[in-house]
C-alpha cells in the first residue's frame, strides 16, 4: 500500500478546517420539531399482579430450563407458604416490582426456596407482567448468585 500524497493531506486539512469552521456557530434550542412530545416517558400505575399467579409461570419455566439448559428431570410440583416480601422497595420513579417468596416442592422431594419478583410492563416486549425467579440451590449459571440474593429486593 503506498502513502498519501501531500496533496491529498492537504485537500483533507482544508476541508476539515472548512466542516470545523462552520461548526463555531452559536448554539440554537431545538426547534418544535425536533423536540420529543408525544414522548411524555414511562407511567407506571402501581398494578403488579399478586405472588399467586406468578406461580404456574414460575413452574413452567423451571421445568424448560431444567429439561432444556441441564438435561434435568426436575419439575416443581407445588408452592407453599407464599408470601410478598416487599413492594416498590426503592424510589417511586422506578419500575415498580413485587417482590415474593416461597417454598418449592420439587419431584425429588426436597423443598426448596423460590425468591421472585413481579414487575410491571417487563413481560415480553413490554406487555403484561414479567417474572424474575430464582430457586435456591439450582442457580446452576449463578445469575443470582450467592443463593440467590440478587433476587430479592
Amino acid at each position: 500500500m503506498r502513502a498519501p500524497s501531500s496533496k491529498s493531506l492537504r485537500f483533507a486539512a482544508v476541508l476539515g478546517l472548512m466542516f470545523g469552521a462552520l461548526s463555531l456557530g452559536e448554539a440554537k434550542a431545538a426547534n418544535g420539531l425536533e423536540l420529543n412530545f408525544w414522548l411524555s416517558g414511562p407511567r407506571y400505575d402501581g398494578a403488579v399482579a399478586d405472588c399467586d399467579k406468578a406461580l404456574p409461570t414460575i413452574a413452567t419455566q423451571f421445568w424448560e430450563k431444567e429439561s432444556s439448559f441441564w438435561n434435568s428431570s426436575l419439575k416443581i410440583t407445588g408452592f407453599s407458604a407464599v408470601r410478598e416480601v416487599a413492594f416498590r422497595p426503592w424510589q417511586s420513579d422506578n419500575i415498580p416490582r413485587r417482590y415474593c417468596t416461597a417454598d418449592a416442592m420439587l419431584n425429588d422431594g426436597k423443598v426448596r426456596r423460590v425468591h421472585f419478583s413481579l414487575i410491571e410492563d417487563g413481560g415480553f416486549a413490554g406487555y403484561g407482567n414479567g417474572v424474575e425467579w430464582c430457586v435456591v440451590g439450582l442457580d446452576r449459571n449463578w445469575a443470582y448468585n450467592p443463593a440467590c440474593r440478587a433476587a430479592k429486593p
